[in-house]
């Protein structure tokens, strides 16, 4: 894991479902100055299971998965474990009864936001694991943003306090 800029942060994203969502996020990431990307579950990765660049996801995130390190695991267990074996502050970007304002999250380096399903979001087991949930207000009809949206909305908030 390496260090940048005072703040080191990785990520890890768990079941997203969209190669385009994770695209974005990777371009995001880029320009937030990540240290690492970790993919769990389903969640695309930018290369195909042959070892192939997959196009539909250069597209979307212009060549920042050459400029991201990240790595995939079958299961996020392990690199949960490994985040809070090196006192990684874990902030996982959710809707939940527990979650608190993003705009209130005390940001401690290093840290590791994490970023669950479209639809379903982080389970309880993973929400459990994390030391704050951040959840951003909505005052509109929807009830919630965009995951990669939300991502960037929330990491560069709470990266900027």
């Amino acid at each position: 894991m390496r260090e940048m800029n005072k703040k080191t942060v990785f990520v890890l994203l768990h079941n997203i479902r969209s190669v385009h969502n994770v695209g974005s996020m990777f371009r995001t990431a880029d320009a937030l100055g990540v240290s690492k990307i970790f993919l769990s579950g389903f969640t695309p990765a930018p290369v195909d299971r042959f070892g192939n660049p997959r196009k539909d996801f250069i597209k979307v995130s212009l060549g920042a998965e050459k400029t991201v390190p990240w790595e995939y695991h079958k299961t996020p267990n392990a690199i949960i474990e490994r985040f809070k074996k090196e006192r990684i502050q874990i902030i996982a970007v959710e809707q939940d009864a527990r979650s608190i304002d993003y705009r209130t999250v005390s940001f401690k380096s290093p840290a590791a936001f994490l970023v669950g399903n479209e639809v379903r979001g982080l389970s309880k087991n993973l929400l459990n694991k994390a030391d704050v949930i951040a959840e951003i207000p909505m005052s509109g009809r929807k009830e919630s943003l965009n995951v990669s949206v939300s991502f960037a909305v929330a990491v560069f908030r709470i990266l900027d306090r």
